[in-house]
């Protein structure tokens, strides 16, 4: 059962397609040590805690030994990169405070639901409260997961929003037109490719035994056996709680090449229709794909209301990691933003945090200033 889970919480993370940060979806277990907890960081009104720093730690560590890596060093990696957890978070927490400023908690529990939802009827399940039941016997925390949907949402909600619907319809119509002119190529019909494939999962495997049976599969195949009958016998894709390959034969479908996860593209470029691709290692397994079919791209599409949509689009998409982050630094800019001293040298700079806190501890959260936009001395920062 639990095996059928981390593919639902895979299922969940792709809704998760900002700023490629990772989800946190385990519950704190009853045999877990109990930490004392300290404040790391104040942030407005909000305070960010140690357990919610390590919490985050425990569940990085446990992704990258689901991919393989040893828990030692999974450990090292993930505590190289704790300052840029813990700055993670208070760009987290300004988020989700702006959402609630803006008032879209409402529509962002919609959200939460529908998406709740959603999985129950890939995973076969009649209802959320089944749904429940069962992540309960996974072992995973039905409440931590509709939060960290939450919170996701409630991240996405702000900065599409705020950032890239201002990119989409600040651009003229002139200006529009003059982009469409200089970068005609990106406006042609585009290729597309059907494609099958084999996954075989990490889960409940170690890295190396997953390889060598995909490098064995892919022998098969290259020695000429049918991709299909290999598949259905072999791929380990889940749909509804039962696995797909056995009614598809490994068929995932039709797909316009922009629109391809990049890794994907590069690992099918060269493969011509009916050929397969070498082993493409993902953070769940090992896929094999076979290009069953291309069609090859179109002549440039006319300049036409759709067109310009697709030009916008093009813009915002060119346009919005800059703004982001340029968001992101005024929302930082205008917060009071408080950090524990032990942290201030690794994570200040990652957040442009340079007045370092009084003491080593924060033991009890200070209201933010009223009027923190001018609040320039003391422990907190504003520049």
């Amino acid at each position: 059962m639990k095996a059928k889970f981390y593919t639902l919480v895979g299922a969940m993370a792709l809704a998760f397609g900002l700023l490629g940060l990772n989800p946190s979806v385990a519950s704190a277990q009853e045999s877990e040590l109990v930490v004392i907890d300290q404040v790391i960081a104040q942030v407005n009104n909000d305070v960010i805690t140690l357990s919610m720093v390590k919490r985050e730690i425990k569940d990085a560590v446990q992704a990258f030994v689901q991919q393989g890596m040893t828990e030692q060093k999974a450990t090292e990696e993930v505590m190289r990169r704790q300052p840029e957890i813990i700055a993670s978070l208070v760009n987290e927490q300004l988020l989700v405070q702006k959402g609630k400023e803006l008032g879209l908690s409402e529509e962002v529990e919609a959200e939460v639901n529908k998406e709740m939802l959603r999985v129950a009827k890939q995973q076969g399940i009649d209802s959320i409260e089944v749904l429940d039941g069962e992540l309960v016997k996974a072992g995973l925390n039905p409440a931590q997961i509709r939060q960290t949907l939450r919170t996701q949402f409630m991240k996405q909600a702000v900065l599409s929003r705020e950032v890239d619907a201002k990119i989409y319809y600040g651009v003229s119509s002139p200006d529009v037109k003059k982009y469409y002119d200089a970068n005609r190529d990106k406006f042609r019909k585009p290729e597309s490719v059907t494609i099958s494939e084999i996954f075989l999962s990490f889960a409940g495997k170690t890295e190396a035994d997953v390889k060598a049976r995909a490098q064995a599969l892919l022998a098969q195949l290259k020695g000429g056996a049918d991709f299909g009958t290999v598949a259905a016998a072999n791929s380990e894709r889940q749909s509804k709680g039962e696995l797909a390959a056995k009614q598809t034969k490994g068929r995932v479908g039709v797909f316009q090449t922009p629109d391809l996860l990049p890794e994907i593209a590069a690992a099918i470029k060269n493969v011509p229709a009916g050929g397969v691709s070498e082993l493409l290692r993902t953070d769940e397994g090992y896929e094999i794909f076979r290009v069953d079919e291309r069609t090859a791209a179109g002549d440039t599409m006319a300049f036409s209301e759709n067109t310009e949509n697709q030009v916008r689009e093009a813009i915002t998409v060119e346009r919005r990691d800059k703004e982001r982050e340029a968001y992101m630094k005024n929302l930082r800019r205008d917060a009071y933003i408080q950090l524990n001293k032990d942290y201030q040298a690794t994570v200040g700079p990652l957040l442009s945090v340079s007045t370092p806190a009084t003491s080593s501890s924060i033991t009890a959260p200070a209201a933010a200033p009223k009027d923190s936009t001018n609040h320039k001395s003391g422990n907190g920062k504003k520049q």
